[in-house]
């Protein structure tokens, strides 16, 4: 069906899924959203990338088909027709596809194995990210939907990676077993440390460092709240939103929040507070992954350097 390489292959898979990251950055970054029509193009690209690969040995483009289908589910919004019926059948028909994929998983790779010409380690591993990302996802570590959503179409678009273009010697190896997703986010984790080291040296460097805030948190003029995506940490004060206030679920909510609390500590005479920034964790999943390109499992690499 295809004359594309698998180096070629594996080329336009990092493409599509840094450039998905990256726009997906920018977006949550200006707009503090990401549009759902993002993940669904680099989800299908990733899933036809897949067909591609696997298209010579119809019992594995069976099984990838199956595992595309079950990533894809979760970032089109199939469910909103079946719940003007009832609001359980999108949950039961979820928790079907659920069931059916992981025993089809199982039942092949008893049956026939895992790895060669039996189930694949990249199917593994993409079962491995969906379950991962949406297991994070509901426990509150990834607390927003466009990061789980990030780690599933990486799991589709590249779901092992061992090739990088620096590794120590004996890591390489280890990497075409892990999936690449779980790979992004250990390094997105490792890479995220950065953040209160760098707070604390802005403290230091103002004069306005104290233990502990002063590695999660930074002042700013009242002025500037408003235009500034922050918590505000220090002074509590007395604003109580009314009944019917909803939360703020767009950008713009969010900034007529934070005006809303601003007219509040100016009335309070509290001219400067402590905040803590709002950073989105799609940046640091976008830097996990280009860690992950150039030097694959940052927690592998440091151990193997001790």
């Amino acid at each position: 069906m295809t004359s594309l390489s698998p180096e070629l292959l594996f080329v336009l898979r990092a493409v599509v899924l840094l450039a998905g990251l990256g726009f997906a950055g920018y977006q949550d970054w200006v707009e503090r959203e990401v549009g759902d029509g993002l993940w669904q193009s680099i989800g299908v690209l990733g899933a036809v990338f897949g067909v591609l690969a696997f298209w010579g040995n119809p019992f594995q483009l069976a099984l990838w088909v199956l595992v595309s289908v079950w990533a894809l589910e979760h970032l089109f919004p199939w469910d909103v027709p079946l719940e003007s019926y009832s609001e359980r059948i999108p949950v039961w028909v979820e928790l079907g596809l659920y069931v059916l994929a992981i025993a089809v998983l199982v039942v092949s790779g008893v049956t026939r194995g895992v790895g060669g010409s039996g189930v694949p380690i990249a199917i593994v591993a993409v079962a491995a990210s969906i379950l991962l990302a949406r297991g994070l996802f509901e426990i509150g570590v990834l607390y927003g939907g466009a990061d789980a959503k990030a780690l599933m179409v990486a799991g589709l678009l590249l779901p092992i990676d061992s090739t990088v273009l620096w590794s120590p010697p004996g890591v390489a190896p280890l990497l075409g077993y892990y999936p690449f997703a779980l790979t992004i986010l250990i390094n997105a984790a490792l890479i995220a440390v950065a953040v209160p080291i760098a707070i604390a040296i802005r403290n230091v460097a103002r004069h306005e460092f104290a233990f502990p805030r002063g590695f999660t948190g930074y002042t700013i003029p009242v002025s500037e709240l408003p235009d500034r995506f922050v918590w505000i940490k220090d002074p509590t004060f007395d604003y109580a939103p009314a009944s019917d206030e909803p939360e703020p679920e767009s950008t713009e909510e969010d900034r007529a929040l934070r005006r809303r609390q601003a007219a509040e500590l100016r009335k309070q005479g509290i001219e400067r507070i402590w905040v803590t920034p709002q950073l989105p964790f799609i940046l640091w999943i976008l830097a996990g992954a280009i860690a992950a390109l150039v030097a694959g499992n940052l927690v592998f690499d440091l151990f193997s350097a001790l």
